[in-house]
């Protein structure tokens, strides 16, 4: 499983030959100038809620590859009325796709489209692949999380670590403690003043809880 970050919460994700987008929002960040979407592969797009910073590029994406956008029911259910191919789930929820099983999370946040139209309640989900990988989506620390360590050993979770909006270092730290989890992708920061943070003092605080804290550059890779 290849793990590939396309700045703020966008992730891209390989598992064999099946190619995964989560969260794409590209064209409207700066700091992904230089990805063009046009040449992204997609056979699925994961939605974790409908705020427009995660679903800017579902609709161009999905129509130029026929991707399955997979996420909660409203959401499938907007992009269905536009044409587009959906896969609903919701809290709770398993399904074993080609790739592998995904289970469909608690997060805690709002979730509505650009133009205030309701977008179901946000989420999180746990691939399981060749490898077992936690994405939180945007979300505050919640007990809820501990509950995934009963059920999955996961080799990655991708916690949102930018503060204000979602949990930030110190409790992204904890949420790793919670999922038992030791290698964490952090993601959601830096894209704007709200949630800038201090890269090297954020690795240094998970280092010394025996924690990898893997902070990617837009555009590359990590192999889990």
């Amino acid at each position: 499983m290849k793990v590939t970050f396309y700045g703020h919460a966008c992730l891209g994700i390989q598992i064999k030959d099946i190619n995964i987008l989560v969260d794409p929002f590209i064209s409207g960040n700066e700091k992904a100038s230089h990805i063009d979407i046009d040449t992204l592969k997609a056979d699925y797009i994961l939605v974790t809620h409908a705020h427009q910073d995660h679903t800017l590029d579902v609709e161009a994406i999905a129509k130029r590859t026929g991707a399955v956008i997979v996420s909660n029911y409203e959401i499938v259910v907007h992009y269905q009325n536009l044409g587009l191919n959906g896969h609903p789930m919701n809290h709770g929820g398993s399904w074993e796709f080609d790739f592998g099983k995904v289970k469909y999370v608690n997060a805690i946040h709002t979730s509505s489209f650009p133009d205030g139209k309701y977008g179901g309640q946000p989420g999180g989900f746990i691939i399981e692949g060749d490898k077992t990988i936690y994405i939180a989506g945007d979300t505050a620390l919640t007990y809820d999380m501990r509950l995934i360590r009963k059920q999955f050993d996961l080799d990655l979770a991708v916690l949102p670590i930018g503060d204000n909006f979602t949990m930030g270092v110190d409790d992204a730290i904890q949420a790793a403690r919670y999922v038992d989890c030791d290698k964490i992708l952090g993601y959601h920061y830096d894209t704007f003043g709200y949630i800038e943070i201090d890269k090297p003092r954020a690795k240094a605080k998970f280092d010394s809880k025996l924690k990898k804290l893997y902070l990617l550059e837009i555009g590359e890779s990590l192999d889990v």
